[in-house]
């Protein structure tokens, strides 16, 4: 007979959290999610109700940092209870069981809960060399992918290494490192980023339990709600971009102050992530605002798109081909005859405006005139 997992009402309380602890950890969910306010009444009645979904997390080549950024979920109610929330059954990673013993609790889930469970991926896939690169348990991580997410409810590919091959399929990619979504039938959602941020993990896992769907995606297979804006339109140093002030060294007055790192090397301006809105370590900070320029980690094949530390030669910013060279001087050439024109027009306006009030002066209300009291000519 089966036995479903608890509520994750149902495991809050049995670590002892009340029942305002619960209903924060619901707001916090709602608002990573991005469901809104207006979503709370459902995952709350979710988080009541639905049992925890199983969920099977494989590692194959990558760095375990995915993980280490879910676990570091800013809501301390996340960063408790988190990992049994989601009734994690297998993770070679953070599992106390091993061998056998844990290659049993994988087979298990997917036995006793087909077509339920959520299967989440860490890291690319060898397919050269009949995949020899990465193997568990006598088996490759092609054959264990393709069986594992063959009855799970929804594949979630963590990072950039499943999203698009990341740093293991650079070129020349000598172990034949494939993303995930390549490699399997099911729909997959793609959550890039070396590693991706945690709420963003926290929110996509939210989206699939209370709406029982995956949330909408764009042309690579990310959630729109944290993929569809650049870095750059978010980025607090988008002003000094827009104003020409680029920091030209590390250790120049320009970097002291703060100006934009386009020419260090950034990429925000072709970066679709939510690093700028959602940020790091509690909502503290992101790469940028430590002073670092953005490497394009979230966007396939960053590891070949050039220097992290060399800008880019051009990219579109004002309707035309742009160079960071040359952004500075248009816009400074614009923002002064912007100006001289505001203060020409200005003088002008001001100067028919005094004429106007001179004129009604000397004619009067009625028009028909009045002298100078002091005789003479009217001024």
């Amino acid at each position: 007979m089966k036995t479903m997992p608890l509520s994750y009402w149902q495991a809050m309380q049995a670590r002892g959290y009340s029942r305002r602890e619960f209903l924060e950890f619901c707001s916090y969910a709602a608002a990573v999610a991005g469901l809104g306010s207006g979503a709370f009444s459902r995952v709350v009645e979710a988080f009541e109700t639905k049992p925890r979904p199983p969920v099977l997390w494989l590692h194959f080549q990558e760095c375990t940092c995915c993980s280490e950024s879910f676990i570091r979920s800013s809501h301390p109610v996340v960063a408790d209870i988190v990992l049994d929330l989601i009734s994690l059954d297998y993770t070679e990673t953070l599992q106390a069981a091993a061998g056998h013993q844990a290659e049993k609790c994988l087979h298990d889930t997917m036995e006793k809960y087909p077509g339920q469970y959520i299967l989440l991926v860490e890291g690319s896939v060898p397919v050269k060399d009949d995949g020899v690169y990465c193997m568990i348990g006598g088996r490759t991580a092609l054959q264990i992918v393709e069986e594992a997410a063959a009855g799970a409810a929804a594949v979630i590919a963590w990072g950039s290494c499943a999203s698009n091959g990341c740093i293991q399929g650079a070129s020349p990619n000598p172990t034949g490192a494939t993303p995930i979504h390549k490699l399997i039938g099911p729909p997959v959602i793609n959550v890039p980023g070396c590693p991706p941020i945690a709420d963003v993990m926290t929110g996509v896992i939210t989206h699939l339990v209370v709406l029982g769907h995956a949330p909408e995606l764009d042309s690579q297979g990310r959630p729109k709600s944290f993929y569809s804006r650049r870095v750059h339109d978010t980025c607090y140093r988008r002003a000094y971009y827009d104003a020409g002030l680029f920091v030209e060294a590390w250790d120049d007055e320009s970097a002291r102050k703060g100006f934009c790192l386009y020419k260090m090397g950034c990429r925000g301006p072709v970066t679709y992530n939510a690093c700028s809105v959602t940020r790091w370590n509690g909502n503290l900070s992101y790469p940028i605002q430590s002073g670092h320029g953005c490497i394009g980690c979230s966007e396939a094949n960053f590891w070949d798109n050039g220097p992290f530390y060399q800008h880019l030669a051009s990219f579109p910013g004002f309707g035309i081909e742009s160079t960071a060279d040359t952004i500075g001087t248009i816009i400074g050439v614009g923002a002064v005859a912007g100006v001289a024109a505001h203060a020409v027009s200005t003088n002008l306006r001001k100067r028919k405006l005094i004429r106007e009030h001179i004129d009604e002066s000397v004619r009067g209300p009625s028009g028909t005139g009045v002298s100078n009291p002091k005789g003479g000519e009217p001024r």
